[in-house]
């Protein structure tokens, strides 16, 4: 069995790094778990957000963030983040520079889109980014998730991965959310859809073990 993993926005604009933007507690601690996650995988994926300033979901100040929207492709409005040049859309400085990567995904470039999955650049999952067709043609059967943020992109790659009809499992160690709460709903919506829960390396490596003994059946 071919196996992938997908480090689902790794960005400095997500941490304490850069406090201005989205800070999510303990965001700058998932690279060496991510390096971990990848020696399970023969390919490696990659994502980052990449926003123009002057996006029109921007709004100014944190408790601007989350209030609807009526865009097609932006539905909430956030604060600034992860612009390129800005240290904000750079990647943990432990993880491989995006050329690097197998294959990797920018998304959220035009200022009327702010996609939370890696596999389509809109909402409505019509727009493919390429991720999906890639590993398929790359004869790829499992991907491993890790990211940030577990309760909004990397939940939303790992369900857009899982609908494609691949084995998606969630390696925790390799994610941070933004709540508690959000945690706890993104989990029981990826588990109710088939998606395998990894809370540590020896139940990843369990869990590859048996998918992959199924392949051999």
């Amino acid at each position: 069995m071919k196996i992938a993993t997908f480090d689902v926005d790794a960005q400095k604009g997500f941490t304490s790094l850069c406090p201005d933007e989205l800070p999510v507690a303990g965001g700058h601690e998932i690279a060496a778990p991510l390096n971990d996650m990848a020696r399970r995988g023969t390919l490696r994926l990659g994502s980052k957000d990449a926003h123009a300033p002057n996006a029109l979901w921007v709004v100014d100040s944190h408790d601007q963030m989350l209030q609807p929207l009526s865009h097609a492709n932006a539905d909430l409005t956030w604060v600034r983040h992860c612009v390129p040049g800005t240290p904000g859309f750079e990647l943990l400085d432990e993880l491989p520079a995006p050329i690097d990567y197998d294959f990797f995904v920018w998304k959220g470039v035009e200022p009327d889109l702010h996609p939370y999955g890696a596999c389509f650049h809109d909402l409505a999952g019509q727009r493919s980014t390429g991720v999906i067709e890639y590993l398929k043609v790359a004869g790829a059967q499992a991907v491993v998730v890790g990211g940030l943020a577990l309760d909004f992109c990397v939940k939303n790659t790992a369900l857009q991965l899982r609908s494609a009809g691949l084995e998606v499992l969630l390696y925790l160690p390799a994610c941070r959310a933004i709540s508690e709460a959000g945690a706890t709903q993104a989990i029981d919506q990826m588990r109710a859809q088939g998606i395998i829960i990894c809370a540590d390396g020896g139940a990843l490596d369990s869990e590859l073990a048996r998918l992959e003994e199924s392949d051999h059946e």
